[in-house]
C-alpha cells in the first residue's frame, strides 16, 4: 500500500497523510463508505491533488458519493487526468441541473472516447423540447450499426411521445423483432404508452416472464413522461443492460450511477447497478441501492428478491431467512417467492417447513409447476422422514421430465435406500446413466443398484471409475469399500471406508467407523 504515490502535500502537511493512509486502508478493506470519507478529508486539505483525486473518483463512484465525485472530478479536469467516463457523470450533473450548455460540453466530451456511438441519441434527447432538431439528430448516426440501433430505439420512444402510435409500433416491431428480449426499450416504451393513455398498447409489448417486465406489467400506473432526463437516462440504462454480463464491471457502475442521477426515478438501473455493485464487492452499498426501491413500487418485489441473495451471499442467513419469509407471506407472493424461502428453509436443515413453502408454490398455480418444483417438494419430504409422500412427489417429476437424468437419479436411488423395487430403480438409474454418462454421482448410484441385486462385479468397475474421478466423495468411497469387502478385498475395503470416515459427518460417520472396526455387517 506504501509504494504507491503519496499526495504531494503528504510531506508538509500531516492531516492530508493521516486522512490519506486512513482512507487507504478501508479501500483495501472494502470499506467503501469510510474510504470515501477519507478521501473527502485529505481532499478538503489538498483541493487540488491528482493523486488523491483519483482514488477519491473511484471510491465515490461505489459509494454514490456525488459531493466527492464531483470534486474529484473538477480536481482531474482542471489536471487533463479525467477518466474517460468522467464525461458521462458531467452528462448526468449538466441534466440534472437542466444546463443546456453544459449539456452540450458533456456530449462532445463522450464524442471524443469509447461511447462515441451514443452521440446522436445524446443530442437528440437533448433537442427533445425540438423535435425537427431531435430527429436530425437521430439521422446522423450513420451506418454505425450501435449507433443505428441505439438511435432508433430512441426514435420509437420519441414517436409515442409525440402520439405517433401507428409509426411507434411498426418500428418498435422491426426493433423486437430483432431484439426480442430488450427488457428496457419494452418497459420504456410501455411506461410512455400508459403515460398517453394507451395501456392495451403498453401491455402488449409486457410479455415474457423478465421480472422486470413481469413487475411492469403487474403494476403499470400511469407510466411516465417522456423528457430529457428520462431519454439520456434510458440510453445510460440500455447501455448498463448491455454491459451486465456477470462480470465486475467499473464502467458499468459509472454508467449506472449517472443514468440514476439525472433521472431519481429509474428504478430499473437501480437493480442493474445493486447487482454490480454486489460483484464488485461492494454488498452494503447495494443493499443501500435496493433499499431506495420503496413499497408499492413497481419493482419493489424484484428488489426484495434481489435482496434476500445479496444477504444470503453475504453470509447473513437469519436476515435473508426473514427477508424471504416477508415475501413469501405477501399476499402478491409468486411461485419464485414461495421457492425462495424454502430453499432457504432447506439450507436451515428445516425440512419440515421446506414441505410447506414448496406445497404453497405448486398451489399458486398448479400450471406453471414445473418438475423441479415436484424434485425439490419430494425431496423435502425425504428429508423430513416421509418417503412414501416423497415417492409419489418424485415420480410426478418424473412423469413430467422423463428425460431428465437429476429426477431419474433421484428417484431410484430413493427406491434403493428405502427398501423400494430393486429392478425399477435399476432401470431409472440405467437411464439416468445413460443421458448423463459422465455424471459420477449418477454412475455411484447405478452401482449401488447393481450390488445390491447381487451384480458384485458389474459394480466394482463402475465405483472405481466413480471414486477416481471424485476421490473426495464419502458416499462413493464407503459404496466401494462395502462392494470390495463383498468382492473378499478386505484391506482395499477398509482403505476406501478409511477415505469415506475423513469427510462424514455424525451418523455417517460413525456407521463407517464401525465398518473399519468390524467389516461389512450383512444386510
Amino acid at each position: 500500500m506504501f509504494g504507491a504515490p503519496m499526495p504531494a502535500l503528504a510531506e508538509s502537511n500531516p492531516q492530508v497523510l493521516s486522512a490519506y493512509l486512513r482512507a487507504r486502508a478501508a479501500d483495501s478493506d472494502g470499506k467503501v463508505g469510510m474510504a470515501a470519507d477519507g478521501y473527502a478529508l485529505a481532499l478538503m486539505a489538498a483541493p487540488d491533488d491528482a493523486v488523491i483525486a483519483i482514488r477519491a473518483y473511484r471510491v465515490a463512484v461505489s459509494a454514490g458519493d456525488f459531493t466527492l465525485l464531483n470534486r474529484a472530478r473538477s480536481v482531474l479536469e482542471r489536471a487533463g487526468m479525467a477518466p474517460g467516463d468522467a464525461a458521462i457523470l458531467a452528462l448526468a450533473e449538466a441534466g440534472l441541473a437542466g444546463d443546456a450548455t453544459a449539456t452540450q460540453s458533456a456530449i462532445e466530451r463522450v464524442k471524443t472516447g469509447a461511447l462515441s456511438f451514443l452521440v446522436p441519441s445524446f443530442r437528440a434527447w437533448a433537442a427533445f423540447d425540438n423535435p425537427k432538431a431531435a430527429i436530425a439528430a437521430l439521422d446522423a448516426a450513420g451506418t454505425n450499426a450501435i449507433a443505428r440501433r441505439y438511435a432508433q430505439e430512441s426514435r420509437a420512444l420519441m414517436l409515442i411521445a409525440a402520439g405517433k402510435t401507428a409509426e411507434a409500433n411498426d418500428l418498435l416491431a422491426v426493433l423486437l423483432l430483432a431484439d426480442g428480449n430488450q427488457v428496457d426499450l419494452r418497459i420504456t416504451a410501455a411506461q410512455l404508452f400508459a403515460k398517453a393513455g394507451q395501456p392495451d398498447a403498453a401491455r402488449s409489448l409486457l410479455v415474457g416472464n423478465d421480472p422486470s417486465v413481469v413487475a411492469v406489467r403487474n403494476n403499470l400506473g400511469a407510466g411516465r413522461a417522456a423528457s430529457t432526463a428520462l431519454g439520456i437516462s434510458y440510453l445510460l440504462t440500455r447501455l448498463a443492460s448491455d454491459l451486465n454480463d456477470g462480470e465486475a464491471s467499473r464502467l458499468l457502475i459509472v454508467i449506472a450511477r449517472a443514468a440514476l442521477r439525472i433521472d431519481p426515478g429509474n428504478d430499473r438501473v437501480r437493480l442493474l447497478l445493486a447487482s454490480a455493485l454486489a460483484r464488485d464487492n461492494a454488498p452494503d452499498h447495494a443493499l443501500t441501492v435496493l433499499t431506495a426501491i420503496a413499497p408499492g413500487n413497481a419493482f419493489y418485489q424484484v428488489a426484495e428478491a434481489e435482496r434476500v441473495e445479496l444477504l444470503h451471499k453475504s453470509g447473513d442467513a437469519s436476515a435473508a431467512l426473514a427477508a424471504a419469509a416477508a415475501l413469501a407471506e405477501a399476499p402478491s407472493a409468486t411461485i419464485s417467492d414461495f421457492r425462495r424461502y424454502a430453499d432457504l428453509l432447506i439450507e436451515a436443515g428445516r425440512a419440515e417447513a421446506a414441505v410447506g413453502a414448496y406445497q404453497r408454490a405448486i398451489d399458486r398455480d398448479r400450471a406453471a409447476a414445473d418438475w423441479v418444483l415436484y424434485l425439490q417438494l419430494g425431496s423435502a419430504l425425504d428429508r423430513a422422514g416421509k418417503w412414501p409422500l416423497a415417492k409419489t412427489m418424485l415420480e410426478k417429476a418424473v412423469a413430467l421430465a422423463p428425460d431428465e437424468a437429476v429426477a431419474l437419479n433421484y428417484l431410484g436411488y430413493g427406491l434403493l435406500e428405502h427398501g423400494g423395487d430393486l429392478s425399477v430403480a435399476g432401470k431409472l438409474l440405467e437411464r439416468a446413466s445413460m443421458l448423463r454418462p459422465q455424471d459420477l454421482s449418477i454412475l455411484d448410484s447405478l452401482a449401488w443398484a447393481y450390488f445390491l441385486q447381487g451384480e458384485t462385479m458389474r459394480a466394482l468397475p463402475l465405483l472405481e471409475t466413480a471414486a477416481k474421478g471424485e476421490p473426495a466423495n464419502s458416499a462413493i468411497n464407503e459404496h466401494l469399500g462395502d462392494v470390495y469387502w463383498k468382492a473378499g478385498r478386505r484391506y482395499e475395503a477398509r482403505y476406501a471406508w478409511r477415505a469415506a470416515a475423513l469427510l462424514a459427518k455424525d451418523a455417517d460417520a460413525d456407521r463407517i467407523v464401525a465398518k473399519i472396526a468390524h467389516g461389512l455387517v450383512a444386510r
